[in-house]
């Protein structure tokens, strides 16, 4: 076994349980373990500390498994982790069959994502330790047959199966940082189809696994989805009639779809990828909605502005954008982004409209992303109250050790006279 010695004070922040380790705070390596060796974690005083996946190439030097010493890190903790977890999601079958399955360091299992659509799995290992464990999961996947998820023990444990293919998109730039090379292919079982057909409260989306974003679909925006959906039906209960909505960054249609469905009478969905907007045209046909959606290939910023010269007006705005910082070098950029989307947003709407904005990037906390969401508000000269708080859904749950897990945020802002 080998030993990582932490530097005097650098303990701090293991002793609260926050799942990394980075690699200024390393004063040496005892033994010679390997990349994704499972490493003792002391402090300089010789305290044990923790259980953790060692990664010498990168800059977050340990993540860690486990802070119990008597704990043993092999491939019965690691499986038992997987079915906790997934235990965990039952709650949501009756929802969907779009599901994190597990969610990295929240689960206790960090760099692992597993997303689950229909009967295909897909995974992401974004870390040493996960990607030496991969054999283990493809086993766990694919152990118990054709039911989605099975009791067992008394409901303590589910075996999760049902899954015809497992794929691997393994093909985030993180990996590259972490000594990792990057992968997008089949790991077991047949090769998914172009597009998986899932279901989300009454909604059908199609999903490419292979080439879509991250896995295919943004499992993370459900409760935001629904939301949509709610204030469609809601305003079409009050005004007798359906409201007009515009959504930015539409990606493959989700909230478009929710709106629809919520009895939107018209929704205009702006992406700048022609092939998004292929495979959001297809949903849209894929739930009776082909003629009642506008779709627009070019980049929102010019979108926004293009649709404020011409003095267009929408009942709901949806600002739903990519990640716009992937570090903290560019909170600044990312920040002027984030402020100009909301303030032609804002400009867009009708007296009494709505905006549902968001932010899925890292390094904007939610205080800073309500400050800029602020500074639009004020440059507008409009009043605008925040009425209501997005967040990822219960799939997505935050450790409370480890704030960095809360990546997506969200604001509804009402705007009155």
């Amino acid at each position: 076994m080998s030993d990582l010695i932490l530097k005097k004070g650098k303990e701090k922040s293991l002793l609260r349980r926050h799942p990394w380790v980075y690699d200024t705070a390393v004063e040496r390596v005892v033994g010679k373990p390997i990349a994704g060796d499972t490493v003792r974690v002391l402090s300089r005083d010789g305290r044990f500390l923790a259980w953790a996946a060692y990664s010498p190439a990168s800059t977050l030097r340990a993540r860690c498994w486990s802070y119990r010493e008597d704990e043993v890190i092999d491939d019965a903790w690691f499986e038992r982790k997987v079915r906790e977890a997934i235990l965990f999601r039952e709650p949501l079958r009756s929802r969907t069959n779009a599901i994190r399955l597990i969610f990295g360091e929240a689960d206790f299992l960090p760099g692992l994502v597993v997303d689950k659509f229909s009967d295909v799995l897909v995974v992401q290992s974004l870390a040493l330790g996960i990607d030496k464990m991969k054999m283990t999961i493809i086993r766990l996947f694919q152990s118990a047959g054709v039911e989605a998820y099975r009791p067992l023990l008394g409901r303590l444990l589910m075996e999760a199966t049902g899954a015809r293919g497992i794929y691997d998109r393994s093909d985030a730039a993180t990996r590259r940082r972490e000594g990792l090379e990057v992968r997008s292919e089949l790991l077991a079982g047949e090769n998914p189809p172009e597009a998986i057909e899932v279901v989300e409260d009454g909604v059908r989306y199609g999903v490419d696994c292979r080439i879509g974003h991250k896995t295919g679909f943004y499992i993370d925006q459900r409760e935001s989805r629904l939301a949509a959906q709610a204030a469609a039906e809601e305003f079409r209960r009050v005004h007798g009639r359906g409201m007009r909505a515009l959504n930015c960054f539409c990606y493959t249609g989700g909230f478009s779809l929710a709106l629809l469905k919520g009895g939107a009478e018209e929704v205009v969905s702006v992406d700048s990828s022609e092939e998004a907007l292929e495979m959001a045209k297809a949903n849209a046909a894929r739930n009776g909605f082909a003629g009642k959606a506008e779709w627009v290939c070019e980049d929102v910023f010019s979108c926004l502005r293009r649709l404020r010269d011409a003095g267009e007006h929408f009942d709901l705005v949806i600002l739903d954008p990519p990640k716009f910082a992937s570090s903290h070098y560019h909170v600044e950029r990312a920040a002027r982004a984030y402020k100009d989307i909301n303030l032609n947003g804002l400009r867009l709407l009708q007296p009494g409209g709505e905006l549902f904005t968001f932010s899925c990037s890292g390094a904007i906390d939610v205080d800073l992303f309500q400050k800029i969401v602020a500074g639009a508000v004020i440059d507008s000269g409009l009043n605008a109250w925040a009425t209501g708080r997005f967040g990822a859904g219960a799939d997505h749950p935050l450790l409370m050790t480890c704030p960095e897990g809360e990546y997506l945020k969200g604001m509804r802002l009402a705007v009155r006279p």
